[in-house]
């Protein structure tokens, strides 16, 4: 059924209609709405039976989300930014566990200082956590991914991590198609763990492990990332057939073919830049778009299939790592390994920057042109940048470097002396 709603809604009512038997979560912008929405569906009756856990913390709300999974009850959760890494202990207890929890990250920027617009930076901080990571590009997107995810979670007994980007998409209102209830059964069967406490037959789940199986523990969370690289084009294909439309998947191309120059990126930002290379198209340039969809676990030979023949690869993304410089770029680097050609790393929309698809054909331009640094900031103003730098030179006591940019912004009065 078409519906015009919310991002948030449209999810919350994707993840109810996957059943599941608990729902825990601590609110945090921009993820409120949505365990808001699945919260007043338990209120009212029309998710039954679930349980909905109010928590007073994130920590608390993946340590419930643990327990209950344990039971062997279907679990979900949400969470961004900040409460992400407040629940980070508890993150790798979920996989370390192999607990098919599903949690939405809306995402955001991670402070300080304070900002509560969208990047990547809070995923991207746990993608060595062991959970499958899977980005939407749009609305509809996320609401099929999440119904997806759960299926992949259960059949590999692994938590999955569904990423959609904060306010772009969580709080746009957008026409989606939502699936009937009976469409989601067919789709996603009932619940069987592959580990539950049960008192009629006692395990023990999450014993101490010494020396002499950790690594073999570890690595078979990485072969379940393995096994995942081949399940999730395949559950993808599954929707497909079952609901009349692609969703998912490892990498999505878009105008790949003949293309000189490639983008790689995840996320909303992947509307833009087709916009973007549609216009460059117009002009003559030859470039496309790899869209990566799932993060981890990385899908280093989708990703070198499409850019093996580029002449040249851009990785737009909206997550530094400080002192090095891309986060994707770097997997997308080893994808490549042994193939010569020109790669650049484009870092876009840090703390809700707009991206413009002026700013975009600018850079892209560039890089056509080789002419682009490998690491660029774009629409970094390198003027209030030169004058901390300045600043802090000058001065020992030059104070704090937020307050001092929003002074020199004129966001702030300055001070009188």
């Amino acid at each position: 059924m078409l519906k015009q709603m919310e991002g948030s809604v449209a999810v919350a009512e994707a993840v109810a209609l996957c059943r599941p038997e608990v729902i825990c979560a601590y609110p945090i912008s921009p993820q409120t709405h949505i365990v808001e929405g699945l919260g007043a569906l338990v209120k009212s009756g029309a998710l039954e039976p679930c349980a909905f856990i109010n928590v007073e913390s994130e920590f608390a709300a993946m340590s419930v989300a643990i327990g209950s999974s344990a039971t062997g009850a279907r679990t979900y959760t949400a969470t961004a930014s900040q409460g992400l890494l407040f629940m980070a202990e508890a993150v790798y207890n979920a996989s370390g566990l192999g607990l098919p929890i599903v949690m939405t990250v809306a995402n955001r920027a991670i402070g300080a200082p304070i900002n509560i617009w969208n990047d990547h930076s809070d995923s991207m901080s746990q993608r060595d956590s062991g959970w499958l990571q899977l980005f939407a590009e749009s609305n509809q997107e996320a609401l099929d991914i999440h119904i997806q995810a759960f299926k992949l979670a259960e059949e590999l007994s692994m938590p999955v991590m569904v990423c959609m980007d904060g306010f772009i998409l969580t709080h746009a209102y957008e026409r989606v198609d939502i699936p009937t209830q009976e469409q989601v059964d067919g789709f996603l069967p009932p619940y069987e763990p592959r580990q539950v406490l049960d008192t009629a037959e006692p395990v023990s789940i999450g014993a101490m492990v010494g020396p002499e199986a950790f690594m073999e523990v570890r690595y078979l969370a990485h072969a379940k990332q393995t096994m995942a690289l081949e399940r999730i084009p395949e559950i993808a294909r599954e929707f497909e057939a079952s609901f009349g439309r692609a969703a998912g998947g490892l990498v999505r191309r878009y105008r790949t073919e003949d293309a000189e120059t490639i983008v790689v990126a995840l996320g909303s930002v992947v509307g833009t830049l087709e916009e973007t290379i549609d216009a460059m198209r117009e002009q003559g340039v030859k470039i496309g778009l790899l869209s990566i969809r799932s993060f981890r676990p990385f899908p280093l030979a989708a990703v070198r299939a499409a850019l093996q023949h580029a002449e040249r690869v851009v990785v737009l993304e909206k997550s530094f790592s400080v002192g090095l410089g891309g986060v994707v770029s770097t997997d997308v680097r080893l994808a490549l390994s042994g193939i010569q050609l020109h790669g650049y790393t484009v870092v876009a929309g840090l703390g809700g920057r707009s991206i413009t698809q002026a700013s975009l054909e600018r850079v892209l331009a560039e890089a056509v042109a080789d002419k682009l640094e490998p690491l660029t900031f774009l629409d970094l103003d390198w003027g209030i940048v030169n004058r901390q730098l300045a600043r802090e030179a000058a001065m020992r006591r030059s104070g704090p470097i937020a307050e001092n940019l929003l002074r020199d912004l004129g966001t702030v009065q300055a001070k009188v002396h």
